[in-house]
């Protein structure tokens, strides 16, 4: 079920470990819908990107995520993958006495792998965001374990859905068809827009003329598909007229097997998920 935002994402401080764009995303969405920028904190190894959070949204920033996370009921995990584990045996004592929300971004990351990294017992939220998110033009996907009360997922909703609308999975196998559906699908457009771009200069287009062109178009069929109501399949039919100019393309199209390679990308992308889960699969050292 997709989850407008509600209401304030937390009655206390949220930690944010990481800093990168994500966090910022999400950081100046709370700010813009009201919530105190005394109540965020952020842990960044680098001064520089401390400095920065610090003069763009006035929140408190940290080197240790450690000193970060005190008093804070909800951890928000922006990091990469790879350091996802370390990251939270670091933080694992801590959690055990806090008993946070933790939420993580992370691809490839299960929320079995976080609770289990962080002492076990723990409520976890998975969230896929993409990158749109970045605009608060994004849409993610959450888990939540077993641990997590009615309470949890409206704070880790309501976090989230400052970069964009939220969809509820209650199947964490099926994350990893989020991450190819939506996580990693604006590349999938990205591709799509250069492809045709360059398909309009070898015809003769200007590169200026050409991108102009293709761009409106993609953000105005987007914008059909969202607005009219109408299904994708009922919005091509219409402007596909037998015989005509749309019905050559979208023939070329179907007889060189464009829904079979869709098909066949986002397989791959959600295989290459679990695959990530795999790899970060360690057991906690004893």
């Amino acid at each position: 079920m997709t989850s407008p935002l509600q209401e304030p994402a937390s009655a206390g401080k949220i930690a944010f470990i990481g800093g990168g764009n994500m966090a910022r995303s999400l950081i100046g969405g709370l700010i813009g819908r009201g919530t105190a920028p005394g109540d965020i904190r952020v842990v960044a190894p680098s001064q520089s990107t401390r400095d920065a959070l610090e003069r763009d949204f006035g929140v408190a920033t940290f080197a240790s995520a450690i000193d970060a996370v005190q008093g804070a009921p909800v951890w928000m995990f922006a990091v990469k993958p790879q350091v996802m584990p370390g990251v939270c045996r670091e933080l694992a004592d801590a959690a055990q006495a806090a008993r946070p929300l933790a939420v993580s971004v992370a691809a490839g990351i299960t929320s079995g792998q976080m609770e289990r990294w962080l002492g076990g017992d723990v409520a976890v939220v998975r969230a896929m965001p993409n990158t749109p998110s970045m605009l608060g033009a994004g849409v993610t996907g959450l888990y939540a374990n077993d641990r997590v009360d009615a309470a949890g997922r409206r704070r880790a909703d309501a976090v989230l859905a400052t970069a964009g609308p939220t969809v509820w999975i209650e199947d964490e196998s099926l994350m990893d068809a989020v991450t190819a559906a939506s996580g990693s699908a604006p590349a999938y457009v990205f591709l799509l827009a250069e492809a045709m771009q360059d398909a309009a200069v070898a015809q003769g287009l200007p590169a200026d003329a050409a991108r102009a062109l293709v761009l409106q178009t993609i953000l105005g069929a987007a914008r059909m598909l969202t607005e009219s109501g109408e299904s994708a399949s009922e919005l091509r039919r219409r402007v596909t007229s037998p015989g005509g100019t749309t019905h050559a393309a979208i023939t070329a199209f179907e007889e060189g097997g464009f829904r079979e390679l869709v098909a066949r990308a986002m397989s791959l992308a959600a295989a290459r998920g679990r695959e990530l889960a795999a790899a970060n699969d360690q057991p906690t050292a004893s």
